[in-house]
């Protein structure tokens, strides 16, 4: 039995479909990650796992609890940290702290060991209000208030949405160190490049799941031949390089463009003199390894396609 599975859930509102069908298996201990953009369906399922919203159909179970008959149980079970920082900013630090852990009929006393690392970091503020803490420290706080009462399973949704690279880095540490005591943890994010730090991810699109599997599998999918191109100007070489025959993809990255292309059908040296006979300088053609975003682009596009 894994820690949280999901059986075709569905879920409507309106005529919006947020959820079609939705199927996940999540054994205990790993960090599972549900990858996807703004309106995918990430935070409806999460808001469905931990009873905050009843499916229309198919059902879930956390640790072989019903989301819907169990809710009471469960709730004592899990920890939640949702996208938005939904503490009480009038109330200080420690406040929070204690609040939250009267809430679960404990006190921070009694499971102090299970948040001790990371209250080491916001305990110097303990006295300020949270709403006065910084965007990393509320996130810290946070994290601390969904792990007071030693939850088996805890629910992150997009916890690193609007802190800066260096919180977003000592966040997963964090979470590698909780998955360690044996902590099942389920997380969203947008961003991609976090897909990479989980043991296994589902790719999200308007509702459905289009793949599912270890980051390094998922890419180790990926159909094409991958080149970086950058040049100058930018965007006339973006319009430029999708109006080429023989480019099977491209989308803008950073700083250069990711272009698809068919195995042996061109070469980087080809594809730069191209660009410079069509008036574009600083031209550099690279080819490179796709990652979660590449993936996550060409499944998307591949699932439009079959619909």
């Amino acid at each position: 039995m894994g820690a949280i599975e999901v059986t075709t859930v569905s879920k409507r509102y309106g005529t919006c479909q947020a959820l079609d069908r939705i199927s996940l298996d999540i054994q205990r201990g790993e960090i599972y990650g549900l990858i996807g953009p703004d309106g995918a369906g990430k935070t409806t399922l999460f808001r469905i796992l931990v009873t905050l919203l009843l499916p229309d159909s198919g059902s879930a179970r956390i640790e072989g609890l019903d989301v819907v008959k169990d809710f009471m149980a469960i709730r004592q079970r899990i920890g939640y940290m949702p996208g938005r920082f939904s503490l009480y900013q009038d109330l200080t630090v420690a406040e929070n702290l204690d609040f939250f852990a009267t809430m679960f009929g404990t006190t921070v006393a009694e499971n102090y060991g299970n948040i001790e690392e990371i209250y080491a970091q916001i305990e110097p503020f303990r006295d300020r209000r949270a709403g006065k803490l910084s965007g990393g420290m509320k996130q810290k706080l946070a994290l601390c208030c969904a792990l007071v009462h030693r939850p088996s399973v805890l629910f992150l949704d997009e916890p690193t949405t609007g802190v800066d690279a260096v919180s977003r880095k000592d966040f997963w540490n964090m979470l590698y160190r909780i998955r360690e005591s044996g902590v099942t943890i389920l997380v969203s994010t947008p961003y991609m490049d976090e897909a990479s730090l989980c043991d296994r991810i589902s790719l999200l699109q308007k509702g459905r799941i289009i793949e599912t599997g270890t980051p390094a599998a998922i890419v180790a999918q990926y159909p094409h031949r991958l080149f970086g191109v950058s040049g100058k100007p930018a965007y006339p070489l973006l319009k430029f390089l999708r109006r080429t025959p023989g480019l099977l993809r491209c989308f803008s990255f950073g700083s250069e463009h990711h272009v698809a292309v068919t195995p042996g059908t061109i070469q980087p040296e080809e594809l730069t003199a191209k660009l410079q006979a069509a008036g574009f300088h600083d031209v550099v053609v690279r080819e490179i390894e796709p990652n979660i975003e590449d993936c996550f682009m060409e499944l998307a596009k591949e699932k439009r396609q079959e619909s």
